[in-house]
């Protein structure tokens, strides 16, 4: 009763930011992402029936924060599976944990699959993505590899799948690192607090659909420009809500902004490439293959940046033991 699975991190091109059911923890709106290839979180769960509670080591600490997520989310697997076997889950980042580089959403993409696997419950996709989504809004798109779709469905749930094969269309990612430190507000308390109190969060809300069809219509015909375009408005306008909040959300730091200005102006001298900024100080850069050693070159002399990590696209989350 025991299995490892990896999963990457996923960056959203097209954002999405608040809930329309917090309880089961569905998006208000639909969201298209990127799966990393280069780094991921490496999630072991072994249930055993010795054990009197559920264990959680994060890093090799033990997490007592963590745990009720986690709890939550292995209560159901037992359900399905009919039985009461508490586990101990060991997941390791190779990348900062809560800072805005999607450590949940990889990590509970690897704890779902690699639960799945020890119980041998054989469960589908879809069921996955809903066990996924539960824990995490973005997980289920680590689910899957390449460019991935999660929408909300009409019968009031969500759907996920892969739109395009890593393969098909090459990028390359650089990450710009500006901190380390876990960010001082969650996305999901951040996410609340816009939906209650951000002037802005209805428009969000109501024009986001135009942007999310229009950007998969540009994959579809692999038009970098126009995809680049879309993503960083959609990106502004997802932080242009958090910042009106109330207390504004401000999760950039001073480097993200230098970092931003740059890409832009490396854009103006001709460089096909374009940002996006998640919930967190870290800056991702995309581009096409033939430009990411000047896009990485650009960004590690912004001052500030700790480091640039490299990173092609990726594939979904995997048993590997």
């Amino acid at each position: 009763m025991r299995a490892t699975a990896i999963a990457q991190p996923n960056i959203a091109l097209i954002k999405y930011w608040g809930k329309r059911d917090c309880d089961l923890n569905l998006p208000a709106v639909g969201s298209l992402s990127v799966t990393l290839g280069s780094i991921g979180t490496r999630t072991t769960v072994e249930f055993d029936a010795t054990l009197n509670a559920d264990r959680v080591y994060i890093n090799e600490q033990e997490a007592d924060s963590a745990n009720r997520r986690v709890e939550n989310c292995l209560d159901r697997f037992r359900e399905k599976a009919g039985i009461a076997h508490k586990a101990i889950v060991t997941t390791a980042n190779d990348f900062p944990t809560g800072a805005g580089l999607a450590s949940s959403a990889s990590g509970f993409a690897a704890l779902v699959v690699a639960a799945d696997r020890a119980l041998e419950l054989n469960l589908g996709a879809d069921e996955l993505v809903d066990l996924a989504r539960i824990s995490s809004g973005s997980a289920p798109r680590s689910l899957f590899g390449g460019f991935v779709l999660l929408e909300n469905d009409s019968g009031g749930g969500t759907r996920c799948s892969s739109v395009l094969a890593p393969e098909t269309w090459p990028w390359s990612i650089m990450i710009a690192v500006t901190s380390d430190a876990p960010k001082k507000v969650s996305s999901t308390d951040g996410m609340e607090s816009s939906r209650t109190t951000s002037p802005y969060f209805s428009r969000w809300v109501e024009t986001h659909d135009a942007d999310l069809q229009a950007a998969v219509a540009n994959i579809e015909k692999r038009d970098f420009e126009k995809l680049g375009e879309l993503a960083e408005r959609s990106c502004l306008k997802m932080h242009a809500v958090a910042m009106t909040s109330s207390p504004p959300l401000l999760y950039w730091s001073g480097a993200t902004l230098e970092c931003a200005q740059n890409i832009r102006e490396l854009r103006k001298s001709g460089v096909s490439t374009f940002f996006s900024i998640d919930a967190g100080p870290q800056l991702k850069a995309f581009c096409l293959p033939e430009n990411s050693e000047m896009v990485r070159e650009s960004l590690e002399s912004v001052p500030g940046v700790l480091r640039v990590i490299s990173s092609k696209l990726g594939e979904g989350a995997r048993i590997v033991e």
